[in-house]
């Protein structure tokens, strides 16, 4: 009910900026100690708040327990990268400055101010709004379902480049999915020396898996019932030699 007076074509930034932290499985901290980057060592709780495990001998636990207030700035930088290799494969970056305390076996970290950048130009995120966001509901499971649909229905993403502006695949060498998201799907289009995003919208916002496969049957449908770009024919000639 609430999807009919709230969907968009795209996720808002408070929502991508909490994916990228669902889905992030590194991060680099930048604090009074030095810079260190941790693989697997953190995760977010419901209000935004980013909890770090961390061996004993991090130069970061020695910055918390021996900061003046308990409380030293940091800045935590998550990289959200497409689990398809394409160019430019870092689709933005997420920066969170704040504050950490120490908390029995980890620190706990209070952001104050979250920035968003990504080709577009940076956004910057009101605390409030990061707090009460929540993930898209298919980040997780993003890179699988990306990777699956690269690699075993490369005809399905040929297909679906019927919807989008002969213009746009002017020149294309290659299409690959760039990012799908409850909203919709965005292409990657990679030309000789440049590439180019081509967002598809699907016709209502998808919850849960199996509600996106029915968006993507819907594309796929309405695909079907145009014709093929001849920029795509061409380069489909042209590849077999």
């Amino acid at each position: 009910m609430g999807d009919r007076h709230t969907w968009t074509a795209a996720p808002a930034a408070a929502q991508r900026a909490r994916s990228v932290l669902a889905s992030a499985w590194s991060c680099a901290v930048t604090a009074e100690g030095g810079r260190e980057e941790f693989i697997g060592a953190h995760h977010v709780a419901e209000d935004g708040r980013v909890l770090l495990h961390l061996p004993e001998d991090s130069d970061l636990v020695t910055a918390a327990l021996c900061a003046p207030r308990g409380e030293p700035s940091a800045v935590l930088e998550f990289a959200d990268v497409a689990p398809v290799p394409v160019r430019s494969r870092i689709r933005c970056r997420l920066w969170l400055a704040g504050w950490f305390r120490h908390e029995e076996s980890h620190l706990v970290f209070e952001p104050t101010r979250v920035v968003l950048r990504d080709a577009a130009g940076a956004v910057v995120v009101g605390p409030d709004e990061y707090a009460k966001a929540r993930p898209d509901p298919l980040a997780t499971a993003e890179p699988r379902l990306l990777t699956h649909l690269a690699d075993a229905h490369p005809d399905a993403v040929e297909r679906l480049t019927r919807l989008v502006d002969h213009g746009s695949l002017h020149g294309a060498v290659r299409v690959q999915p760039l990012a799908v998201d409850r909203h919709g799907l965005t292409l990657r289009i990679e030309r000789a020396r440049s590439h180019g995003d081509v967002r598809l919208p699907f016709h209502r916002p998808a919850d849960d898996l199996g509600q996106l496969s029915e968006r993507m049957h819907v594309l796929l449908a309405q695909a079907g019932n145009v014709s093929c770009p001849r920029a795509l024919q061409r380069q489909r000639t042209d590849g077999d030699g």
